[in-house]
């Protein structure tokens, strides 16, 4: 079962959140009340995570899948938005559903083309994976706030809080968006997103990771359909207020 809300009227965009998120997320409610005036918007929990069910083993084309029921359950095509690793199921879904799916907006997916970053990428996941087998989803958990730059002794801290069993519990969804959707080295898959047909809107926060900009070029570069804009101010943490006039503009477009 994969749980979904839904608000609004209009033409239909579905919310892709990335890690560790799901519709109950501050950053996806925000913004789908801010796209419900203009949109049907349904905001949904991925697969493992929220309140929606989960099959072993995890495959990319069971969450494709997932996305098509949504689509056939509120009319047969949708507008998709893919925030982070989000962003890399949305491109499969577009691949995978054609026609079904209309305009693409992705907010900085996180590969990275850069020979250093594969090397440190691909030692993360040669250290996540075998401890989520081992079902050590704190360890692994505390592993991914060191990939991303969160100091030791804010980790420490963070383990005795009252929101780190909500953490552990998405734990296993790391290995989906990780391992599985950004890929072994985490670059760019431009080879697949030259097949990528819809009209793309790639966006960048200016205060955000250096790379990201990067990658969206590459992207743009590869993609028939695709440009890139950058927002001012704005981190990886993207603000639903910036956000959301920006995606009813691109949505609205025919």
């Amino acid at each position: 079962m994969i749980a979904y809300e839904q608000i609004g009227q209009g033409p239909t965009i579905i919310l892709v959140v990335g890690a560790l998120c799901s519709r109950s997320t501050a950053g996806a409610r925000a913004l789908a009340q801010r796209l419900s005036a203009q949109f049907t918007v349904i905001n949904y929990d991925r697969r493992g995570r929220g309140d929606s069910g989960d099959t072993a083993p995890y495959s990319i084309s069971r969450e494709v899948e997932d996305l098509a029921a949504l689509i056939e359950a509120t009319g047969g095509h949708a507008h998709l938005y893919g925030h982070s690793s989000g962003g890399a199921l949305v491109l499969e879904a577009a691949l995978a559903l054609s026609t079904r799916v209309g305009r693409l907006a992705l907010y900085e997916i996180p590969y990275n083309d850069s020979p250093s970053a594969q090397t440190v990428w691909q030692a993360y996941l040669a250290d996540l994976l075998p401890l989520l087998d081992a079902g050590r989803r704190g360890d692994a958990m505390a592993r991914f706030m060191t990939q991303v730059g969160t100091p030791e002794e804010q980790i420490a801290g963070m383990r005795h809080a009252p929101f780190w069993p909500a953490l552990e519990a998405l734990a296993p969804t790391m290995a989906y968006d990780h391992a599985a959707l950004l890929g072994p080295n985490g670059t760019v898959p431009s080879a697949r997103a030259a097949a990528v047909a819809q009209s793309t809107l790639l966006m960048v926060g200016d205060a955000s990771y250096p790379f990201m900009r990067d990658t969206a070029l590459r992207l743009e570069a590869a993609m028939p359909n695709a440009s890139v804009l950058v927002l001012e101010g704005q981190t990886h943490d993207v603000d639903a207020a910036v956000l959301a006039p920006v995606l009813g503009a691109f949505f609205s477009q025919p």
